[in-house]
């Protein structure tokens, strides 16, 4: 018995002796990487290093994988840069953290990178975190990069150097554009200062108005700390970005796009004015009611051109095609009940008969009017399906999700195919929260009246964009699975 005993008792000791070496293997640190707790220690590091990286963690081990990383970034920008690591889990380091106002619990995978150039806080390290990335960020991290309001004003009114600004949020083309100005800042070392602020959050709104942004990216000139002008329409290189600082200009005025209307179309365009009078001139007519803007209009216009030089020329044809500009023409557009774009309706003898979204092409067109006939029923919208989602528009946005600790937006337009695959899960993850009164499931059909302003504001460019909201703040995008695991946001 005392035998078997002492062999469980040495099993168990080879485990825990196992356990321990792996453990702290696990935790091992490059001897290149400042390991620091102590909030004096912290300030001299700064005092005495120029280029600082500190990886903050919400725990000893919440960081393993990002140390083994930054031991490579170490060696390699040896003398030319330092990283360190705070551990804001431990007794120490959480005064430390409390201090320097950092919380790596809340943010993804428990940590934080914070890069500290001259002794003060530069940015927000937020580039891939590949050996790549990280070893030229630190070799030049040129790019001052705004994450407070309170900064705002000192970044700008503290250098003698002008400031090109640009305002960002989570957009495709922000993402595209950051490698770019990165490149341009490198350049203008020593005699421009670039610098981003990600201004989606709400809290950013009297910011946004008061430089104009109102989409993204929006590059603001400043001299002295005073605004000037915008940078636009003279090119998204490195170059056209310096050689526009070394002689700045206010903006090119756009080329105006010609007026569907001016154009050389065989299309009837009518007015509020004409439009009851041609009505009665022509006894079957089909009515295109677009907005300039609107792309979808832009893809089909061709089409319904081509189209009316078949029917508008035929004095004998069957019908006739025209088309109302409802942005400028709103009586027609109140009167029809137009709320999406492009509508298209077939009136018979000045009346309205028909409706007919499915009319998108040529030959659909052509084929129609030679036997125009009710479509068939019109499937319910998922806005008037019941279900547990809320849906959102312009006119109450803002308003609903102030109201709600958790909010996950489905940004849509009611034709897209993967809009569609994702509606149903969306909806389950909805039904599954529709007791929490803290957490909301909206949807906004970015495609139904006003609500396309507010997709732009939200920096949407592509359907469906899910957006996580914290009482009204924009906290993430989601880039997850679109099944029912969207329930995962609280």
């Amino acid at each position: 018995t005392q035998l078997f005993f002492l062999l469980r008792l040495f099993n168990v000791l080879m485990f825990y002796q196992v356990w321990l070496l792996s453990a702290l293997d696990a935790v091992k640190v490059s001897p290149l990487i400042d390991k620091v707790g102590d909030h004096k220690d912290f300030k001299k590091l700064l005092r005495t290093r120029t280029n600082v990286l500190v990886l903050y963690t919400k725990t000893a081990t919440s960081g393993d994988s990002h140390l083994k990383l930054l031991s490579d970034v170490a060696q390699t920008v040896k003398g030319q840069g330092t990283i360190a690591w705070v551990n804001c889990g431990d007794s120490e380091g959480r005064k430390l953290c409390k201090k320097v106002k950092v919380d790596p619990s809340s943010k993804q995978g428990g940590i934080e990178l914070l890069h500290y150039k001259d002794g003060t806080f530069h940015t927000e390290y937020n580039r891939p975190t590949t050996i790549k990335s990280m070893v030229a960020f630190l070799k030049d991290p040129s790019v001052i990069y705004i994450f407070n309001i309170i900064f705002f004003v000192p970044i700008l009114s503290l250098t003698s150097l002008v400031v090109l600004l640009m305002f960002v949020a989570g957009c495709g083309v922000c993402k595209r554009m950051q490698p770019i100005f990165q490149k341009a800042a490198t350049e203008a070392k020593g005699q421009f200062v670039l610098a981003g602020m990600n201004v989606h959050p709400s809290e950013f709104d009297g910011l946004k108005q008061e430089y104009s942004v109102k989409g993204y990216p929006t590059f603001c000139y400043f001299e002295k700390g005073k605004f000037l002008f915008h940078y636009e329409n003279y090119g998204a290189t490195a170059k056209d970005i310096t050689d526009w600082l070394k002689n700045p200009q206010p903006p090119q005025p756009k080329t105006p796009e010609v007026p569907w209307s001016e154009m050389d179309s065989a299309v009837f365009h009518l007015t509020d004015d004409t439009f009851d009078s041609f009505l009665e001139d022509h006894p079957a007519a089909l009515v295109m009611f677009y907005a300039p803007w609107c792309g979808h209009c832009k893809k089909m216009k061709p089409e319904y051109d081509e189209a009316a030089e078949i029917l508008n020329k035929d004095a004998d044809g069957p019908g006739v095609l025209a088309a109302v500009d409802t942005t400028v023409h709103k009586a027609l557009g109140e009167r029809f009940k137009i709320s999406g774009f492009p509508t298209v309706k077939y009136f018979e003898k000045g009346e309205e008969r028909y409706t007919l979204p499915h009319l998108r092409t040529k030959n659909m067109i052509v084929e129609y009017m030679h036997n125009p006939q009710a479509p068939p029923p019109p499937e319910l919208s998922w806005e008037d399906k019941p279900s547990s989602v809320s849906h959102l528009g312009s006119e109450d946005f803002r308003e609903a999700l102030k109201k709600k600790k958790h909010a996950l937006v489905m940004f849509y337009a009611p034709w897209c195919p993967h809009c569609k695959n994702a509606v149903p899960h969306f909806t389950t993850a909805a039904e599954l929260f529709k007791e929490d009164r803290k957490i909301v499931y909206a949807a906004v059909d970015c495609t139904k009246g006003q609500n396309h302003e507010v997709c732009k504001q939200e920096g949407v460019e592509g359907y469906p964009t899910f957006n996580h909201y914290n009482y009204g703040k924009f906290v993430e995008r989601y880039n997850g699975d679109r099944g029912v695991s969207v329930t995962n946001i609280h």
